[in-house]
């Protein structure tokens, strides 16, 4: 963490640093908003609010895995619900959980950019495309 302090030193370094925080723990502690804020001489609401702003960036400790859902209207009208409804299923947590192991993260999103391949959704930087129900279990089999 010392070293990413370092590299503080302006508010423009917030929002890299704060998603490189989160590369390495899985969210952003209390005591990394604080530390950043004394760092970049800033309110703490202020990295807060950034912090809270940004889907991908979390306030909380999430799996080792996040899983988007996307939810916009291509994704939804192309069976989006039918595919929420099996990763519900499949890990046994909603949105916003974390499987008991600590392996997924369930996140629901606006948009993934991928809606000429709805429905669509993301396992941490990796995009899939037109995903059915049965398609899923061996997507999450990657990630276990």
């Amino acid at each position: 963490m010392n070293d990413l302090l370092g590299r503080c030193t302006d508010r423009k370094d917030l929002l890299p640093i704060l998603k490189e925080v989160q590369s390495r723990s899985g969210y952003l502690s209390a005591e990394v908003v604080s530390a950043l804020a004394q760092a970049l001489e800033l309110p703490v609401n202020e990295i807060y609010g950034v912090a809270s702003f940004y889907s991908f960036l979390s306030l909380e400790p999430s799996g080792r895995n996040t899983l988007w859902m996307c939810r916009c209207l291509p994704c939804h009208v192309k069976g989006g619900q039918q595919l929420l409804d099996a990763i519900q299923e499949q890990l046994s947590i909603g949105p916003g959980e974390t499987t008991a192991d600590r392996s997924f993260t369930l996140r629901l999103t606006n948009c993934i950019g991928a809606c000429d391949q709805a429905p669509a959704l993301m396992v941490n930087d990796d995009r899939y495309g037109s995903v059915t129900p049965g398609r899923l279990k061996e997507i999450l089999s990657r990630y276990t």
